[in-house]
């Protein structure tokens, strides 16, 4: 098993930038695809990017070439570098750990997904 925590989350005003961490213990990250969901309120919950065991990335459209997801597997963190922050990405983010086939499909399957964070809010003012 494997225990998230996510952190980071803030108030930014629109084209500003922030780093989310999601710290796990536990196993280790490389075990498991690594994603990075959010969900709006009204709205349902979306995959954000996924990372493989290699390293390998996939985005969503909506915030490719803004945001980027690593890990820093000796320090068994996950990331989610968030640049030109726009209103509409204003959510809470979610970290998730998964097994190996939830990194094969796009967009992610949610239940795909067994172990999830509690969540950070970012919120993007104009």
């Amino acid at each position: 098993q494997v225990q998230l925590q996510e952190s980071g989350g803030r108030s930014v005003q629109a084209g500003g930038s922030l780093i989310l961490s999601c710290a796990a213990s536990g196993n280790t990250i490389s075990s498991y695809c690594m994603g990075w969901f959010r969900q709006a309120p009204g709205k349902e919950r979306e995959g954000v990017g996924h990372i493989d065991r290699r390293g390998h990335t996939t985005n969503a459209a909506s915030i490719r070439g803004r945001f980027t997801i690593s890990q820093d597997n000796a320090k068994n963190t996950l990331y989610l570098q968030m640049n030109s922050l726009k209103p509409e990405d204003t959510a809470m983010y979610y970290c998730a750990a998964g097994g190996l086939s939830g990194c094969y499909y796009w967009p992610p399957r949610v239940s795909d997904f067994g172990y999830w964070g509690q969540g950070t809010q970012v919120t993007v003012s104009s």
